[in-house]
């Protein structure tokens, strides 16, 4: 009789995450290239938006900017019943503090909250970049338009905002835009530390930083490749996380790994057609992105990016050097694959805020047996749980198990020492939370 209820269970859920397929592929249909390249050259036309530069001016600088951002979000806001919440969170940074700093300013976020109906404290966040920089970074004159890095994920951040904010959510979202970044992360250290004096529980953070570029510095053309960087474990972990670690494993399976994983893995069903690639490492060699400052506080955070970069379009004045055109500028964008990218974030953030919270207190034995047993705390919202493995040198989940609504379940004739093991929440409609690797040990 059991298993005849377990197997009903799991046909129910299948129907669910049918139901919901609509859901997403309608979320990925209304993103519009059009208005990600409108965005894009109203960005560009401010000429340069340099942290440090002009905040007067109408026409000119990161002021103004900053408030075209700002009137956006508000206008999205007024054709959603004024669901958005929008605001500037700022910090002042001081020159005599910071070498890449030419004049004590205010470094201006630019917010928008979208309140969830269930877990208004629970929140996903999409930021992109306001600011660019010419080859000096301590230059805020010259024109420095950032088309691509990162007019293309700030403008994304715009477009997932006009998509999502027709739907309601049980978790939080927020879309926003960071300053400072080009500079030392400022933007995104200031938000992270706002949130944490919030007490806000941020489910993750997908830093979009340059989504717009398909033909690389090594003359290879992809537009459907992508990466998503992230790092193994948390920065601020414990050392007794680390020592337990050592002989339990999770050396990539911290809580951002687990985020890139469910990006990966959303990507895979719903957009076949493109090619998620799982980078393991916080960043780019040697450089940094927004979603750092978060996951130094301990947050989850990821990098979403092109796969290809060319360098002569980054941190460069507009200039022709021996036949090279260098410059970051709007010719170089292709705005079919910002819309790709710009879309895999809104599947993902609208899987996410549709998701209850992952089970708690996550407890694996099975020693010397022939079994694995699980056991876990229960999640408030959660109808079900599934139970996911994979070879510990897989980067994918590759294995899964619908349980039903139970607080601990054993897998029977699945060795633990050839696999890791985690468990993800599923809500009545089908959406699962991010896969929660095990923090204690059953004895």
């Amino acid at each position: 009789m059991h298993k005849t209820l377990i197997l009903i269970f799991c046909l129910l859920i299948q129907i669910v995450v049918a139901q919901n397929n609509t859901k997403l592929y309608d979320i990925i249909s209304e993103v519009s290239a059009q208005r990600i390249e409108k965005d894009i050259q109203t960005l560009v036309n401010f000429g340069t938006r340099n942290t440090f530069s002009d905040t007067i001016s109408s026409t000119r600088g990161i002021g103004a900017a900053r408030r075209w951002i700002k009137s956006e979000f508000k206008s999205i806001s007024r054709n959603c019943d004024n669901c958005l919440e929008v605001f500037y969170q700022k910090d002042f940074v001081a020159k005599k503090e910071n070498n890449r700093v030419p004049h004590d300013a205010w470094v201006v976020n630019v917010v928008a909250i979208q309140k969830g109906t269930k877990y208004p404290n629970r929140y996903v966040i999409m930021s992109g970049d306001i600011d660019s920089r010419a080859s000096d970074t301590m230059d805020f004159t010259t024109d420095a338009p950032g088309a691509n890095d990162n007019a293309s994920g700030m403008a994304g951040t715009l477009e997932a905002a006009r998509v999502l904010s027709k739907y309601s959510f049980e978790n939080s979202i927020i879309y926003v835009g960071l300053s400072g970044e080009e500079q030392g992360l400022f933007g995104g250290a200031g938000l992270a530390a706002f949130a944490k004096k919030k007490n806000w529980n941020i489910i993750g953070v997908f830093n979009n930083d340059m989504i717009g570029n398909i033909k690389g510095v090594d003359g290879v053309i992809d537009n459907r490749t992508f990466r998503i960087f992230s790092e193994g474990v948390p920065a601020n972990e414990i050392e007794q996380d680390r020592k337990k670690r050592r002989f339990y494993g999770g050396e990539v399976d911290g809580i951002s790994r687990q985020l890139a994983r469910y990006i990966y893995k959303t990507t895979k069903a719903y957009m076949p057609e493109m090619n998620p690639m799982m980078v393991y490492r916080l960043d780019r060699f040697g450089r940094g992105g927004h979603h750092r400052p978060f996951n130094d506080l301990g947050f989850a955070g990821i990098r979403i990016m092109e796969a290809h970069e060319n360098y002569t379009q980054q941190h460069q004045d507009i200039r022709e050097e021996n036949g090279i055109k260098y410059g970051d500028v709007i010719e170089h964008v292709n705005f079919e694959y910002a819309k790709k990218l710009t879309a895999v974030n809104a599947i993902n953030l609208a899987s996410l805020a549709w998701a209850p919270p992952g089970p708690k207190n996550v407890a694996i034995g099975g020693i010397v047996e022939p079994a694995v047993k699980l056991k876990w705390n229960k999640v408030n919202g959660a109808i079900g749980y599934k139970i996911y493995w994979r070879d510990t040198t897989s980067p994918t989940w590759d294995h899964s198990r619908v349980v039903g609504n139970v607080s601990e379940f054993t897998l029977n004739g699945i060795v633990i020492d050839n696999s890791f093991f985690g468990i993800a929440s599923i809500s009545k409609n089908g959406f699962e939370s991010a896969v929660v690797f095990p923090n204690q040990i059953m004895r």
